[in-house]
């Protein structure tokens, strides 16, 4: 058996076992493992590789970003900084058409720029927004759309894990990631808000149960000074951590340590952490930690398995053979992310076809932090789309309204669905967008 049939029959019997639900870690390194025992010949070379690369993988100091962040975003969590920013936002957009749904858009993109997990942002909102566009007369189905479709912003806006997890795969710069998806967040988020004012004025019931528009609730309006007060923690993350990172003062290492510091800050000064929180808090953050690391020294040793057995150079001369140019490999890429993204997680994706990807990518010259931006895109679509969806399974598990079906959640995130994919062609024909704030775009 060829090196080739090695890799390509370790590709379908991986998407096979973590459809059968095995975690994708667990897969890559067994698969890893027995590829390169039939490649070589000789299982002490496997057994040599993975202990290698558990070694390797995660030996650098750069690793720290992940634990820091985590960390960072469990501490704004339990000090309702994500409820604060919504009631803030709430208040200045109650009066625009589609309002609230501008506000959730709002809120999320300030969370996601403190936490970078879309997950924490689909169970953060669904608790605080979705009740109260219901209080207010919106549809449940855009109610719960308008979560699910701003909840992705947590991994594009910086920080975000699944960057964090491409510059270790792709050997980029963190720094250089978060900087490139601080443009490219803000250009979904107006995407959507946009949207959202648009099906409010040209097709009403969408977004209102009576097609009218939002009923009218008493509610009592904040003082601005509160409403300071209640933004002031969210100003100071943003701009101690992302300002300080694109203003060169420290390394995306150091900025998830000051997060953290501030977070820590946040959250005592608002007594909102006691020992058995705290605690909690602690091992959230090491259980995270672990799986991501985990994650990477198994995808270390699968990219080595890869490496070993031609395939990627094979990949590289075949799409030559072919003719293919690089908007022909961009548009087979990018389907071929959003298509696995209907059956496993992102995480998943990253690992399997990073490794397969990166080479030819690189072969046609692309700008590697521009391809990051436009991988975390794609991937991100495929948490909205069925079957999977991870968002979705997330808010009907933490909405617990049998009045919404898992199909309603569904239906509701089709329009964002098709903003993001209109936001990722723009992005993809026109890369500046990502690379603006490069002190050396080119580079």
């Amino acid at each position: 058996m060829s090196a080739i049939t090695v890799a390509s029959l370790s590709l379908l019997l991986m998407l096979v076992l973590i459809w059968a639900g095995m975690h994708v870690a667990v897969v890559l390194g067994i698969v890893s493992f027995v590829g390169v025992w039939l490649i070589r010949g000789d299982v002490s070379v496997a057994a040599n590789l993975l202990a290698t690369a558990s070694q390797d993988a995660i030996a650098s100091h750069i690793f720290g970003v992940v634990p820091l962040f985590v960390l960072t975003g469990f501490l704004v969590a339990i000090a309702d900084v994500g409820k604060d920013a919504f009631e803030v936002a709430n208040q200045l957009l109650r009066r625009l058409r589609g309002g609230l749904g501008i506000a959730t858009v709002a809120s999320n993109a300030v969370f996601a720029a403190i936490t970078g997990i879309s997950i924490a942002s689909a169970a953060v909102f669904t608790r605080v927004a979705v009740p109260e566009m219901l209080r207010f007369g919106y549809n449940p189905r855009f109610a719960v759309g308008v979560v699910a479709g701003s909840s992705v912003l947590g991994m594009l806006i910086p920080p975000s894990l699944l960057m964090i997890l491409y510059g270790f795969l792709a050997n980029q710069s963190v720094g250089d990631l978060f900087t490139a998806g601080i443009v490219p967040g803000l250009v979904l988020a107006l995407a959507y808000a946009v949207g959202i004012v648009l099906m409010a004025t040209l097709w009403p019931r969408s977004v209102y149960v009576n097609g009218e528009g939002a009923r009218a609730v008493d509610a009592e309006l904040l003082p601005v000074g509160t409403l300071v007060m209640k933004l002031l923690p969210s100003v100071v993350l943003i701009v101690a951590v992302l300002g300080g990172l694109y203003a060169g003062f420290f390394t995306a290492t150091e900025a998830g340590a000051v997060g953290a510091a501030i977070a820590l800050v946040i959250v005592l000064a608002r007594r909102k952490l006691n020992l058995r929180s705290l605690w909690s808090v602690l091992t959230e953050t090491g259980h995270v930690t672990v799986s991501v690391s985990f994650l990477i020294i198994c995808a270390t040793i699968y990219t080595r398995m890869l490496a070993m057995s031609g395939m990627p150079q094979f990949m590289v001369e075949h799409m030559t053979q072919m003719g293919l140019g690089p908007t022909g490999f961009l548009i087979i890429y990018v389907a071929l992310v959003i298509a696995l993204g209907m059956i496993i997680d992102s995480s998943s994706i990253l690992l399997i076809v990073l490794p397969l990807m990166l080479p030819i990518a690189e072969q046609f010259g692309m700008n590697l932090i521009w391809f990051g931006v436009v991988t975390v895109v794609a991937v991100e679509i495929g948490l909205l789309t069925p079957p999977f969806g991870l968002s979705v399974y997330v808010i009907k598990s933490t909405l617990q309204d049998s009045r919404i079906s898992l199909g309603d959640i569904f239906r509701g995130t089709l329009p964002f669905t098709l903003m993001m994919f209109a936001v990722l062609l723009l992005l993809i024909f026109v890369p500046q967008i990502s690379l603006v704030l490069l002190k050396a775009p080119g580079g």
